[in-house]
């Protein structure tokens, strides 16, 4: 298996498993005060992996950071996909089934091509096109083999409007997947863990029990801390449009 293939696949299933944990969590916890816990384990926990690796004799080599405008480009993945995007998955949340929102979240691979393709000009693939139709129409079928009613909720828009961030997020990311994974992806989580919670604590909401917290930090640091260096490893490897594909089988993992 090439191994950018493998880095896409990780990354969705990491991901996957957390969409659900973060549903019984947005029942206890605001959406707001969510989001930033969630990005704030993943940030913290990041940070914390690379101080080791850096103190490590092994990783003797300097990192790799953003250079000129690749620091523009992640700025603009933070705004979208740190903050914008898991606001609007966490309120998507509080009134659509886990399993719905999962299968809802299959968006994001087809905007993400469709932004790769005629926004920054990635070679179009028929067949991952193909394949993405594939996953998205097998999401629409075991939804409607699960007896919901076809309808447009509120939540659902949230969660549609989650994945049009994160596709941006994930172009824009591209643009500085050639620095260091574990650095761009603990950028992330530590400015909009920072941002979302200052943003809690203003609307005057509280921190939750520990327990939560641990909880909230450990779902953060796998499922969007881990799981986003491994997709910026895919992104270096494959590019937005084939990354994205691949990480769209996280509804099922």
């Amino acid at each position: 298996m090439h191994k950018g293939i493998g880095y896409g696949l990780a990354s969705a299933m990491l991901f996957g498993i957390s969409t659900p944990i973060a549903k019984i969590l947005v029942g206890t916890v605001s959406p707001v005060m969510l989001a930033g816990l969630l990005y704030a384990g993943s940030g913290l926990g990041l940070l914390v992996l690379l101080v080791w690796r850096r103190l490590s004799p092994r990783h003797p080599a300097p990192l790799s950071m953003p250079r000129g405008k690749e620091w523009a480009w992640l700025a603009g993945a933070i705004l979208l996909g740190g903050v914008v995007g898991p606001l609007a998955l966490m309120y998507g949340l509080t009134t659509t089934a886990a399993s719905t929102a999962s299968l809802l979240l299959n968006v994001e691979a087809v905007f993400t091509a469709l932004v790769a393709w005629f926004v920054f000009r990635e070679n179009f693939d028929r067949r991952i096109a193909l394949g993405m139709l594939a996953i998205v129409a097998g999401g629409v079928v075991l939804a409607w083999s699960s007896g919901q009613a076809a309808r447009v909720s509120s939540g659902a828009l949230f969660i549609v409007a989650a994945c049009a961030c994160w596709a941006l997020d994930n172009n824009l990311t591209r643009k500085t997947s050639t620095s260091d994974a574990v650095l761009i992806a603990g950028l992330k989580g530590i400015v909009a863990g920072a941002l979302n919670l200052s943003l809690a604590l203003l609307l005057g909401q509280r921190l939750p029990a520990i327990t939560t917290l641990v909880a909230a930090g450990a779902v953060g640091f796998l499922g969007y801390g881990v799981s986003l260096v491994l997709f910026v490893l895919a992104l270096r490897h494959l590019g937005s449009a084939r990354a994205g594909a691949y990480f769209s089988v996280a509804p099922f993992s």
